[in-house]
């Protein structure tokens, strides 16, 4: 699979117009990133269902913490019906910073998302569920018939790649450079060497941080405030396995903490950067990418995309084709 992520930061319109440009350009699928900043994204999606006719779409992804469950599980089964079987279920713990915004707090978030895509796969089927842990449901049950929903779960800590091998359909995994590919792999493997037989085969993504334009400069460039994001809330083990300044990142951090992001993106470095992007030309992005999926099954190009839209989805599109994906 070679799917895009687009980021409702944007009218809907504009975004589902970006999603007709990434079918005609040869995508398999599109997800549509979960932010309360910015637009809902199952509406965004419902648009580009209606604007599309064979590209898969899904959030990429919702957190069981904002929304109940059993409430995600009835909106992703309405994408699934509108789309005409066409959804993808992307559901992760979400950030915690984020939620905290909101007053809510992340708690066993391994537990929460696995409880949520379990019980939401028992709605699907047509049972009604009684759920105690994590979140509580009562006789809950849909008054409507839904296909069989794929499920990818957004992961990156070891316990949820364990996870979400095991469990899951597809796992999204929050990376971009090899050496983090390559440990996350090595969980993946741990969670498949438990997957039960009958549950078939588990779809391995990089969902990974690509900026590309003719200009590699501008590009790069494009690519700093996803990159702050990341390298602010990187686990000491992350920033060490790229030898990155910890006292660099908590300042990023601390930055997007207080709102300042003129500071945050300012901070960041050429390292961080190539650590957790993937960013330059064509050339750069395809010869990047086509080391990524040494150690994945698909691969997500994932915002900022580059400093122009619609360029940027054909020319992600290009790097695809000449790194050899399918």
């Amino acid at each position: 699979m070679n799917a895009i992520e687009l980021t409702p930061e944007h009218p809907v319109e504009e975004v589902t117009q970006l999603a007709e440009r990434a079918e005609a350009a040869g995508f398999d699928a599109v997800f549509a990133s979960n932010h309360y900043n910015n637009r809902d994204p199952f509406l965004t999606l419902s648009s580009i269902a209606r604007a599309t006719e064979t590209i898969d779409l899904g959030p990429g992804v919702v957190n069981p913490y904002e929304t109940h469950p059993v409430r995600l599980a009835s909106r992703m089964a309405t994408l699934q019906e509108v789309s005409d079987g066409r959804g993808l279920f992307g559901i992760g713990a979400g950030d915690a910073s984020t939620l905290s915004n909101l007053g809510v707090e992340r708690e066993s978030p391994l537990r929460r998302v696995l409880e949520a895509f379990k019980v939401a796969q028992d709605l699907w089927a047509g049972e009604t569920v009684n759920h105690d842990g994590t979140f509580q449901a009562t006789d809950a049950s849909l008054n409507y018939a839904v296909e069989e929903i794929p499920v990818y779960v957004g992961a990156q800590g070891p316990h949820m790649l364990r996870m979400s091998a095991k469990h899951a359909d597809g796992v999204l995994v929050n990376a971009a450079h090899p050496r983090d590919l390559e440990w996350s792999a090595e969980r993946i493997e741990e969670g498949r060497a438990e997957r039960p037989a009958d549950r078939g085969a588990v779809d391995v993504a990089a969902y990974a941080s690509v900026s590309v334009a003719d200009d590699g400069k501008a590009a790069r460039e494009a690519a700093r405030p996803p990159v702050a994001f990341i390298a602010g809330s990187a686990a000491p083990p992350v920033l060490d396995r790229h030898d990155l300044d910890h006292d660099r990142a908590a300042t990023i951090g601390e930055a997007i903490g207080r709102g300042d992001f003129e500071e945050a993106f300012g901070a960041v470095t050429p390292a961080m950067i190539d650590a957790f992007a993937i960013a330059g030309t064509v050339e750069t992005v395809a010869e990047r990418i086509a080391t990524a999926r040494e150690h994945v099954d698909s691969f997500v190009v994932a915002s900022p995309l580059g400093p122009d839209l619609e360029g940027a989805i054909d020319l992600a599109a290009d790097a695809l084709a000449r790194a050899g994906t399918d």
